[in-house]
């Protein structure tokens, strides 16, 4: 992506590098708190790529309450 992301402009889904801009960290910071449960990947693709729902991205910037549902895709 050549024009830098902001909070009014986000896909539904990120990629890691996409994640990674927003909360300025590496990519591989996104990859643990993946593995550590902290931001849920979705897995697209046969390569297995990484994708992350915008509702779990505001929601670790305090932008947006938690919701169980919509991050993980639970159901009651």
């Amino acid at each position: 992506m050549a024009d830098k992301l902001s909070l009014e402009n986000l896909p539904d889904l990120l990629t890691v590098r996409e994640v990674a801009q927003v909360l300025r960290v590496s990519a591989l910071t996104i990859k643990r708190w993946g593995k550590r449960g902290k931001l849920p990947a979705i897995r697209i693709n046969s390569r297995g790529d990484r994708r992350y729902k915008k509702e779990a991205v505001l929601w670790l910037l305090g932008i947006t309450q938690k919701n169980s549902e919509s991050i993980i895709g639970s159901t009651p």
